[in-house]
């Protein structure tokens, strides 16, 4: 059983193929597509981008590689010449995702076939941060016009938007 099925039990049987597909495989995988890219501009945004190694603004091709084993998975995203490199676990019914310095912990559900990420704490170099903080943090992947499509925004207080990202992948 892959993470995202363990995480979403019954309900990962109703996401959309694309949305299923993209989590069900184990192994190592690699997708294609577009993405588009804003970036806040506060200097505390700035900051917390480059802590997060979060990509630069733009537009154009994406590629995803996922590694998924029994401990979870790693990610990498390609963005043009950036790389954004995460790795993923469960624990205590939640996925944790970390992200250069930061870990965040998400709830996931699925709703209409999609999965929607919450953002519900997270911690920088092992402390952890205020949860209010990270209200505004969050995911959503849907099948949408025969793809698997993405969209993620995170903004924090003071600092406002960090990113936000959305696009596609060539799912089969």
């Amino acid at each position: 059983m892959t993470l995202f099925e363990r995480l979403l039990g019954s309900a990962f049987d109703t996401l959309g193929p694309r949305v299923r597909k993209l989590h069900h495989d184990a192994g190592t995988r690699r997708y294609a597509g577009e993405v588009e890219v804003e970036r806040g501009h506060h200097p505390l945004a700035t900051l917390c981008a480059w802590a997060t190694r979060l990509p630069p603004a733009g537009r154009g091709p994406i590629e995803v590689e996922i590694a998924a084993d029994a401990a979870g998975e790693r990610w990498s995203r390609h963005v043009g010449a950036h790389v954004m490199r995460s790795r993923l676990w469960a624990r205590g019914g939640l996925l944790h995702e970390r992200l250069g310095a930061v870990t965040f912990v998400f709830r996931l559900a699925a709703h209409g076939g999609a999965i929607e990420w919450t953002a519900v704490r997270a911690s920088a170099l092992g402390l952890p941060l205020p949860a209010r903080w990270f209200a505004a943090v969050g995911a959503r992947e849907a099948d949408r016009d025969g793809r698997y499509t993405f969209e993620v925004t995170a903004s924090l207080p003071i600092a406002g938007l960090l990113v936000r990202y959305r696009g596609w992948l060539a799912v089969g």
